[in-house]
């Protein structure tokens, strides 16, 4: 049977939709099929920004297939394979010549429902000129009622996302554990805090009235009340991203993110 692979692409991006039709060229060239479906195929090519990465996280790692993400967005922290570079890591990948980092995933229940999420979890009041609201967190015991514009559960991996913008440390994506990060807090002795990652997060909203909205990577947005108990661990599904031979983490962070740069 012929070997197959997946590509997702950006398809509002011109020079996504160039790369796409040379990856093709290139994977047919070597007598591989090209699908559009996860099912079914060897690996999965995304080529994109890190949205195009995170919409398509929760599929890939649903399939437990592993990601060669190419990077055509601005910043690229997830997509971390150069386009000059992609055809030569493809061509790794298919004589097994290769390594994989795997990030660990959330697993979020709220109303009944599951969702699962690549960086974060964001309970919020909704817009920036509403009041602050009072967020109870426990894990194994309970951790702190916060009074803040909102607060902020991340993996490691979202730990350079929202939670990095708000104030919130850089964690290696290797090490198991979760980040908490108020968004403004009204207290100045509160920060953010690492625990285990082997505990499950609940978030209840501690309002007499009125509602707040939990965000799962910014894009499942659910409505909650206080009757609501928000339940975050980590999913048993991971992504698995292929590494670049000539980066390793801290590289990133100083190409990317301009880590330890001068600022004066």
């Amino acid at each position: 049977m012929k070997k197959k692979v997946c590509i997702i692409y950006n398809t509002s991006k011109k020079d996504a939709i160039k790369f796409y039709e040379v990856s093709k060229e290139f994977f047919e060239n070597c007598g591989i099929e090209v699908q559009p479906e996860i099912e079914g195929s060897a690996f999965v090519v995304v080529i994109g920004g890190d949205g195009t990465l995170l919409k398509a996280s929760k599929e890939i790692a649903a399939h437990n297939k592993f990601a060669v993400a190419v990077n055509m967005g601005s910043l690229g922290f997830l997509t971390d394979i150069r386009r000059i570079e992609a055809l030569q890591v493809f061509e790794d990948v298919l004589m097994g010549n290769y390594k994989l980092e795997e990030r660990h995933m959330l697993e979020v229940e709220v109303g009944g429902k599951t969702y699962t999420g690549l960086n974060e979890v964001v309970m919020a009041k909704g817009g920036i000129l509403q009041k602050l609201i009072r967020i109870r967190a426990s894990g194994e015991h309970y951790i702190n009622t916060y009074r803040a514009d909102g607060l902020i559960v991340a993996t490691p991996t979202g730990s350079t996302g929202y939670s990095l913008s708000a104030g919130g440390p850089i964690i290696r994506p290797n090490l198991d554990v979760l980040l908490i990060t108020p968004i403004a807090p009204h207290n100045l002795s509160t920060r953010p805090i690492i625990v285990d990652g082997k505990e499950e997060i609940t978030l209840k909203l501690e309002e007499r009235e009125g509602s707040a909205y939990v965000a799962v990577d910014g894009d499942d947005i659910i409505e909650i009340t206080k009757d609501d108990t928000v339940k975050i661990k980590y999913s048993d599904k991971k992504l698995k991203l292929v590494l670049p031979k000539s980066r390793n983490y801290y590289s990133v962070l100083r190409e990317k993110l301009k880590w330890g740069d001068k600022i004066c």
